[in-house]
């Protein structure tokens, strides 16, 4: 988002406008982060300030070429790689872009192989719906691991807590003080 004092805002119409975008140049992607969480519940639950994706390193040309015809500019961040980067437009529109690299297993290499960090190729499997349209997205157990080992927030708390609950995973340690 450049130039916009507009607070961020991804809805679900411009969830689904995005994918059918992406669907047009035949780009696979998966939700992470607030989009996925709801999409594997299955409804809303809040407002979401962006839409996080993992997409495979050879989409991201296409993806990036897409995104700059709809007026999308590179959004300057401390934590800006060439893996994991944001695009945004003037109203509002942010997506976070997780770019990795899959090996023959289906693992997801996220940033350089001596990194060591990738997406497991089961945290890939994921299937959820948003405004009705199915997507694919991080499995809910994988949301609730990757929403660990930072501090977390009252925002975390309510994603993972709403997972933990749907699909029987058991609260991870440092939620407990938010029971």
């Amino acid at each position: 988002m450049t130039g916009s004092t507009k607070e961020p805002e991804m809805s679900a119409d411009d969830v689904c406008g995005f994918l059918d975008q992406l669907d047009a140049h035949s780009i696979r992607i998966w939700l992470d982060g607030g989009w996925a969480v709801d999409a594997c519940l299955g409804s809303q639950t809040r407002r979401h300030g962006d839409l996080d994706i993992v997409i495979e390193e050879r989409d991201v040309p296409v993806a990036v070429a897409a995104l700059r015809g709809r007026r999308y500019t590179p959004v300057p961040r401390h934590d800006t790689r060439a893996w994991n980067f944001v695009m945004g437009d003037d109203t509002g529109h942010q997506i976070d872009f997780h770019v990795i690299t899959l090996d023959e297993h289906g693992r997801g290499t996220y940033g350089p192989p001596e990194n060591g960090e990738y997406y497991p190729a089961e945290a890939l499997t994921g299937k959820g719906t948003v405004r009705g349209r199915i997507v694919e997205c991080i499995t809910p157990d994988w949301l609730v691991r990757f929403h660990s080992g930072y501090h977390v927030d009252e925002t975390d708390w309510a994603d993972v807590s709403a997972l933990c609950e749907r699909f029987g995973i058991p609260t991870p340690i440092e939620y407990l003080r938010f029971r």
